[in-house]
């Protein structure tokens, strides 16, 4: 009955999730939900207003640009150059995204051919892999191990498989494992893709959820990235706008063209409403961003500590809204956190093989819920 394809896909991690925290809630469990990266804290009112004075302009009511809004564009392109100091170009170096999902999973669609690779982080999002098998691209994982600060290590990946990728994908800060990058990084990855033209497509989706005076980089700010890379972005973590599906693909024009003639061919772009309520969050105050990180930081402190004084070793993230566990069996320790805790935390393995002996919490309740969360972990000797 389905297309071949299907039979390469796992289920996707985070629906799966969702089933099993339902059950629990069916037999009437009060489930705590450490799992999905999905922000309780909500969408600064100002964000809100402008949608709601958008939605209500008939202009704003028929089929919007399949590329963004020019006004969008060229917000998109000035809180580049005031955060990261890039210069971009509105009209052919931004694309307008329902969400960064929307670009991560139809970007090999525009330049992956049958059989070819594209170098996938291990762990890592999931969609990285799901798009290339869509693309019926061949994925090569890169292993993001503990000793090497979650950073794939290049000179790694076979030459053989080098020569025949076309896409890198890489993330920081990380989804999973919240690492950040290091110094020099990109600028051996910009090396690597000159030397074996491959694109890099770099997820920058937590680069504004950052603790202890991090600020994390764009990798558009590396010499010589845009004539290799684009990047992707996203509201939905910045300003807690998961369900809005707002997001921008930026970098080497060619790249984006790319991206963008899959688009107009897949969807019919992004609500202008909703790009006019993005326009206000990108030119607005980003007090309601440091906020957030406070609000996050605190559940960070909360939920490291708890878990140091309950025996586990982990490290304390310098961005991101999650903590990375190490466990002895991530399957059976997530398991018994939904069957005898009511807790759902996302086992490792389902970010790739490389996730293996690990498990992910989302900082995504309160702090009193976390503490509930530990309490009822130390009640059943987990």
């Amino acid at each position: 009955m389905y297309a071949e394809r299907m039979g390469k896909l796992p289920p996707y991690l985070f629906a799966r999730i969702d089933e099993l925290k339902a059950r629990k809630i069916r037999e009437g469990v009060d489930v705590i939900d450490l799992g999905v990266g999905d922000p309780d804290l909500a969408t600064p009112p100002h964000i809100v207003e402008e949608l709601c004075r958008a939605a209500r302009d008939p202009a704003n009511h028929h089929y919007p640009s399949y590329a963004g809004m020019p006004g969008f564009r060229e917000a998109v392109a000035q809180w580049y150059h005031r955060r990261f100091g890039v210069e971009l170009d509105p009209g052919a170096e931004v694309l307008a995204l329902m969400g960064s999902k929307d670009g991560i999973a139809h970007i090999p669609e525009a330049f992956v051919d049958p059989g070819s690779y594209v170098l996938v982080p291990s762990p890592g999002y999931p969609v990285y892999r799901t798009s290339t098998l869509f693309a019926e691209g061949r994925v090569y994982e890169m292993p993001l191990r503990a000793e090497d600060n979650f950073i794939p290590v290049l000179e790694e990946i076979p030459r053989d498989v080098a020569k025949a990728a076309r896409i890198m994908f890489l993330n920081y800060p990380n989804n999973p494992t919240a690492a950040v990058t290091l110094p020099g990084f990109f600028e051996s990855a910009v090396e690597f893709a000159r030397d074996y033209d491959i694109i890099i497509v770099h997820d920058n989706a937590y680069s504004e959820i950052s603790y202890d005076g991090y600020r994390a980089p764009s990798f558009l700010q590396t010499d010589g990235a845009k004539e290799v890379a684009i990047e992707m972005h996203s509201l939905s973590k910045t300003y807690n706008m998961t369900g809005w599906r707002i997001g921008m693909a930026v970098g080497n024009r060619d790249i984006i063209a790319g991206l963008g003639r899959v688009k107009t061919n897949v969807d019919s772009g992004v609500f202008d409403a909703v790009q006019r309520a993005a326009i206000s969050a990108l030119l607005g105050p980003s007090d309601c961003v440091e906020q957030a990180c406070r609000v996050y930081q605190e559940r960070r402190d909360t939920l490291v500590k708890g878990l140091r004084r309950l025996g586990f070793t982990v490290d304390s993230p310098r961005a991101t809204f999650y903590v990375w566990m190490p466990v002895e069996d991530c399957m059976a320790f997530a398991t018994r956190m939904l069957d005898e805790a009511g807790i759902v935390v996302t086992p490792g393995i389902g970010f790739g093989s490389g996730g293996d002996g690990y498990v992910r919490f989302a900082l995504t309740r309160s702090v009193e819920r976390i503490n509930e969360a530990l309490s009822r972990m130390e009640d059943v000797g987990v």
